[in-house]
């Protein structure tokens, strides 16, 4: 096998690229007679040291592999230490990269927040406005801040007053302060609903799944009085009771309010709600990627067409002669 490989590389098979050898023999010629005398073999390694940059690079993609695999190991490890259900996927209208929100479900879903979550949970970025050309036209939407009682003032008296609400005013909150929310919900507080679809892991699979996964605590569950059993909470144990039943509010539409139906909406309406540029975002998405389009299709017409024809051309130099 050894005067095999030793036939191969004498043959030059094997030998290095570009002219590169590991040994090379030395000589020199002799400037009065031009004779060649053969020198001595100078071994030398192909090799090259690395530069500066080359090392702070390395150092660097080293660093950042090691911070993200870091990261996804811990973000791995915190998913599955809990006890709670991860939520399945569900095909929502508003998932696709081209598809927009569901407005008919938005507005449905702003009934079932009205008659049924506004009892416990505050909305306080969102305001009566934000309704207009989205679930509701400016008119309908007049009407419902005017049925609530906003505290406004001082007059000229220097007394405060209570007036009908306008389309700048914001959804009321149920309870003037936090303590007053912790003491009428054995402790917890109710979380303000307006980023809710943003702030919980698995968005509005997540609502909807804590929204109809409440069932009986298994064996082994202890729960303290006041407490529910949902598969979906972290840890279990949640403070909210079941609020979705069949039935449990009443659409303008005539859509049959079955529990699934209500909680599928007011999370549609709970993710507009976080994220109400969503179908403008989208739109600007699409109208970027016809641009860019459009431009590379031109930048390749140039590049191609006419930039091609200048950088190829030869610039000959024909001295005159004397």
């Amino acid at each position: 096998m050894a005067a095999f490989v030793g036939r191969i590389c004498g043959s030059g098979l094997l030998s290095p690229k570009g002219g590169a050898t590991l040994q090379k023999v030395g000589k020199y010629v002799t400037s009065f007679t031009g004779q060649v005398h053969p020198g001595g073999v100078q071994n030398f390694s192909t090799s090259r040291a690395w530069t500066k940059n080359q090392k702070v690079a390395t150092a660097a993609g080293v660093l950042v592999g090691g911070a993200g695999a870091l990261l996804y190991a811990l973000e791995q490890s915190v998913s599955a230490s809990g006890t709670e259900v991860h939520p399945p996927e569900l095909p929502w209208n508003h998932k696709g990269m081209l598809d927009s929100l569901d407005h008919a479900s938005v507005r449905r879903g702003y009934e079932v927040y009205k008659q049924v979550c506004a009892a416990c949970h505050s909305m306080r970025f969102i305001a009566y406005r934000n309704l207009v050309g989205v679930s509701h036209t400016e008119a309908e939407a007049k009407a419902e801040a005017e049925e609530i009682q906003v505290r406004d003032g001082p007059d000229e008296a220097g007394n405060y007053f209570m007036r009908p609400g306008k389309l700048s005013d914001y959804f009321p909150s149920p309870y003037p302060n936090e303590e007053a929310a912790r003491a009428a919900n054995n402790g917890a507080y109710p979380p303000d609903l307006s980023y809710i679809a943003l702030a919980r892991h698995g968005g509005e699979d997540y609502l909807f799944a804590l929204l109809t996964g409440y069932c009986d605590a298994p064996a082994g569950v202890v729960l303290r009085e006041g407490q529910y059993y949902n598969p979906y909470f972290p840890g279990g144990a949640i403070s909210m009771a079941q609020a979705l039943y069949n039935e449990a509010a009443e659409y303008s539409d005539g859509t049959p309010p079955t529990a699934s139906q209500l909680a599928k909406d007011v999370s549609t309406f709970l993710v507009w709600a976080a994220e109400p540029y969503h179908d403008e975002r989208k739109r600007m998405g699409i109208k970027s990627v016809g641009i860019i389009m459009i431009l590379g299709a031109l930048s390749y017409y140039i590049k191609r067409h006419k930039w091609a024809a200048l950088k190829t051309r030869k610039i000959s130099f024909h001295p005159k002669s004397k």
